[in-house]
């Protein structure tokens, strides 16, 4: 069976998110540590443009976006589920929510000046004006609206005193009771806003929420090891992907198995992939693409956020 492989940096929100997916299924996995700005040859070797991150590598398959890592996860080792039983639109829908709405504050309470200031203190001042620059061009050209530092710091009560409220009234010890993917979708933008001592407060002020979040994070990163974004693309060009989902092909708008198409994010990092379509299934689409470093690669996609169109 091939290696799991996270192409991450430390401080990125979804790739705490990721780190403690795999942590909670006690999975070992190899960590290849990517740039937080472009340029990211090596990433995009593999996926043909997308460039947000994490990254998820098996083998010669190439999995984007955390709501289909958590997936692929789910595959590799079913239990303990991220989707339990019964519960598993509601579990996905929160998340959803969580990974997009919540996250938005976050980012906007983080890069408020006085945490900049912090956050960034010991970095030269090109190197924040790059980083900045860097994420205006991730967040161009999609759907997601940036949200002010001051609508950030309004709304902000109201989400925490309604979280504060189901974890006082939750019988288990977690948002469903029992853990699933709505912890960690929500986890992730706490965890970013505790970063320093500006915003950490934002979190702090709530007891039940700061007593919960200690307990997801509890669950680590699991068991890794270091590898090159060389070693990664040697792996993924020696390897063949692996066989297509048994699952019938659906896709409503009449694109057909073998067309070449192009796919991006619609919210933000909007960068396309080119390559031919696969697979389109309920909750995940695959191209196919290759590149001269990468060897063939399927890259496979979320269907909830991404659009799909004839090259």
């Amino acid at each position: 069976m091939s290696e799991l492989i996270l192409h991450h940096y430390p401080t990125s929100p979804f790739s705490e998110k990721a780190r403690l997916l795999l942590g909670f299924k006690g999975l070992s996995w190899r960590s290849v540590t990517i740039s937080p700005v472009m340029p990211k040859p090596d990433l995009t070797a593999l996926t043909g443009g997308y460039r947000k991150t994490p990254v998820l590598q098996v083998g010669a398959d190439v999995y984007c976006d955390t709501a289909l890592i958590a997936r692929r996860l789910e595959q590799e080792k079913a239990l303990p589920a991220f989707f339990p039983e019964g519960q598993e639109m509601i579990a996905a829908t929160f998340a959803a929510w969580a990974d997009s709405v919540v996250f938005q504050h976050a980012v906007s309470l983080v890069f408020q000046p006085e945490s900049i200031a912090v956050r960034f203190g010991t970095m030269p001042p090109e190197a924040i004006k790059a980083f900045i620059a860097d994420r205006t061009e991730l967040f161009s050209g999609g759907s997601a609206t940036r949200l002010s530092a001051e609508q950030a710091r309004h709304q902000w009560p109201t989400i925490m005193a309604r979280l504060e409220q189901q974890l006082q009234r939750e019988q288990g010890d977690f948002l469903l009771g029992e853990p699933s993917i709505a912890d960690f979708a929500l986890a992730h933008p706490l965890w970013f806003l505790k970063a320093t001592p500006v915003t950490s407060p934002l979190v702090d002020a709530y007891p039940a929420v700061s007593a919960w979040l200690g307990r997801v994070l509890g669950f680590g990163h699991g068991a890794f090891s270091e590898m090159t974004s060389g070693e990664a693309l040697e792996i993924a060009r020696n390897a063949t992907p692996a066989a297509l989902p048994d699952e019938q092909f659906e896709e409503p708008n009449g694109f057909q198995a073998g067309q070449q198409v192009v796919i991006a994010a619609t919210d933000y990092g909007v960068d396309p992939v080119a390559g031919e379509l696969l697979f389109a299934g309920c909750e995940e689409l695959i191209v196919r693409r290759e590149d001269e470093r990468g060897g063939v690669v399927h890259v496979h996609f979320p269907r909830f956020g991404f659009r799909i169109e004839a090259q």
